[in-house]
């Protein structure tokens, strides 16, 4: 066992030292939080990727389809790799559907009804929470069930034989805008008078 120096001087050169330590683990951790937090919108963009690459792989034939197919097995490896890399710096997505959300993990952002789902349980998530050890680095939007019967569009969805293959679950990110669709012009305002 070490006994504290008796020196005044000794005992605040090291509280000085001690506390510019502190500083800088605390600076490299909010550098290392930084950097995770910037990849997420990465991860975001690759899922998205490759639900739209499978899409357009079932609305194409041919050479279209081999493209589209191959794109999006560039896609979900270059996603698989991204993930392995969150994980391995111990950040990792928030698996919240069929629970109720904490309100620091999670933003409801919409209701839907559910014939069997409990109510306030989450339905899915829009957008994907991701968790840094225990601390949360990116909260989760989701869709909170309520009761009643599920909505026509889902009940109608499986009965489309049209597909061409099999599906892909539901999204956890937002659909993006395309390039094209952001350079076009807003509309003008409907009660604005053309001369």
């Amino acid at each position: 066992m070490t006994t504290p120096p008796s020196d005044p001087d000794e005992l605040r050169k090291l509280r000085v030292r001690v506390a510019a330590l502190s500083r800088k683990r605390e600076e490299a951790v909010a550098q290392l939080t930084d950097l995770l937090a910037a990849l997420l919108p990465l991860d975001d963009l690759l899922a998205d990727t490759a639900h739209r690459s499978e899409q357009f792989g079932h609305s194409g034939a041919g050479r279209t389809g081999q493209l589209a197919a191959a794109v999006r097995e560039q896609t979900d490896a270059a996603h698989r790799m991204l993930r392995a890399e969150l994980a391995r710096h111990g950040v990792h997505p928030m698996d919240l559907v069929g629970k109720i959300p904490d309100p620091v993990e999670a933003r409801a952002t919409g209701v839907e009804p559910h014939p069997t789902a409990p109510e306030g349980t989450v339905l899915r998530e829009t957008v994907t929470g991701f968790r840094h050890g225990t601390d949360c680095l990116r909260r989760a939007d989701v869709v909170l069930a309520v009761p009643g019967p599920a909505p026509a569009a889902e009940q109608a969805a499986p009965a489309r034989p049209s597909d061409g293959g099999a599906t892909r679950g539901r999204r956890n990110q937002p659909r993006r805008t395309s390039r094209a669709r952001r350079r076009q012009p807003l509309p003008g305002k409907p009660s604005k008078r053309r001369r």
